[in-house]
């Protein structure tokens, strides 16, 4: 198939077979180690400054214009590869960076400098073609190596990909990299807002030994109180005597002890059911979970508050059950328990060496920071709407990043077929 399925409209040539060796100039890069400063003029791309989401990673490596460089200096709209991947993965082998300023990078060795003749071809388009998966699967296939795996130029150069007139290539391009933009976009709010978060986490509970934290909101100024979890809950136990053959049937739910261990708020539904006898508690809203038992001290204890509103949800065995007795701002103590302070307790308190356990009975003569009713509901608050922030880019990121890859596997000919 030399058309793809879906096209901009006024396009309907077929696309040409093109050598990636066709598209433009190559050079290869050589050494310019000897040449790296502290306060040189150009950035320095090289093995480390290729990331898997194909963007540059400034590594704070410059160099200044010498002998060696002058011939590396690289001009707006070339492409840089990377020919060789020393990680685990393998994930930047053959990956393709744009160049963005003309005379402020200069390639080192490992990379393969292309100069796309601009008569013919887009630089932005081919950055994202050599970019997307299908045509890094056909380079990736060319690897040797075994400890670190390369290609050489000299063979990738041979391979051949659909390519359209450059009026298409450009309005392809520009589709692409608006979709990156907003792909960065929420990836950068979701890490910003995971610090912050992190930051307040830190800051907004009083550290050991201090009965006030750093930050708060205005108008509240009196000492947290310290409680013993137990003298305000009582725990109750997760499903017990339970075998294989008791899950996958039965209208009760479960909460098992992953989700309470990846969610710092809520628990996560169970993914199969089970049959109940009457003797287990059910779970109800604003219950806190503790895991009991991990191969790691600081899994052990982790905890989750269930803020659903829902019957018939019990929870599973390798946790345990809280359950206020006073009241407490369920919102609150789920991030109160998550801060850095309590994590510190709850990391003392593992025991083990190859498995780690935690008591029940030391969690409940544990002490825990508690303000007023009012200020628990404002902390409660503040951090759920940081959650709500960081759940909304993650969706939207994935989100975006699904749609790009549909319409890379609908607007790029099927080379296969």
């Amino acid at each position: 198939m030399n058309t793809p399925q879906i096209r901009f409209k006024g396009f309907t040539d077929v696309w040409e077979q093109r050598r990636l060796k066709d598209i433009g100039k190559a050079t290869s890069g050589t050494s310019i180690e000897s040449e790296f400063c502290e306060d040189g003029k150009y950035r320095i791309i090289s093995i480390g400054s290729y990331s898997e989401n194909s963007t540059y990673t400034d590594q704070n490596i410059r160099a200044n214009l010498t002998d060696k460089t002058k011939p590396r200096i690289l001009n707006r709209g070339d492409l840089t590869m990377i020919l060789n991947d020393k990680t685990s993965s393998g994930n930047i082998i053959g990956r393709v960076l744009l160049i963005d300023n003309s005379d402020f990078y200069v390639y080192n060795q490992r990379t393969e400098r292309i100069e796309p003749d601009s008569e013919k071809f887009d630089s932005l388009f081919l950055y994202e073609m050599l970019n997307a998966p299908k045509t890094r699967d056909k380079i990736i296939k060319q690897a040797q190596g075994n400890t670190q795996i390369y290609v050489n130029w000299s063979t990738i150069g041979e391979l051949e990909y659909l390519i359209p007139q450059k009026d298409e290539q450009k309005k392809l391009g520009e589709l692409f990299f608006f979709f990156d933009d907003l792909i960065t976009l929420h990836q950068r709010e979701y890490s910003k807002t995971v610090n912050i978060k992190k930051a307040l986490l830190e800051k907004m509970f009083p550290k050991d030994g201090a009965n006030k934290p750093e930050i708060r909101f205005e108008g509240f100024t009196d000492a947290w109180e310290e409680r013993r979890l137990g003298d305000v809950g009582a725990t109750f136990t997760g499903l017990s005597g339970k075998t294989k053959e008791d899950f996958g049937h039965g209208d009760a739910e479960f909460i098992t002890y992953m989700n309470v261990f990846a969610n710092p708020i809520t628990a996560s539904d169970g993914t199969e059911n089970v049959e109940i006898d009457g003797s287990q508690s059910e779970v109800k809203y604003g219950d806190v979970f503790f895991t009991t038992s991990s191969e790691t001290p600081e899994e052990v204890g982790m905890s989750s508050v269930w803020l659903e509103n829902r019957a018939n949800v019990y929870l599973n065995s390798f946790c345990f059950g809280w359950r206020s007795t006073v009241n407490i701002d369920s919102h609150y103590l789920a991030y109160m328990l998550r801060s850095s302070a309590v994590r510190k307790k709850f990391t003392f308190l593992a025991q083990g060496i190859s498995r780690y356990n935690i008591s029940k009975n030391k969690v409940m003569e544990m002490s825990v920071p508690l303000p007023c009713l009012d200020e628990q509901a404002q902390i409660g608050a503040l951090f759920t709407h940081l959650d709500d922030l960081i759940t909304l880019h993650r969706r939207e990121h994935e989100k975006l990043k699904n749609i790009k890859q549909a319409l890379l596997e609908k607007m790029f000919p099927k080379e296969d077929e």
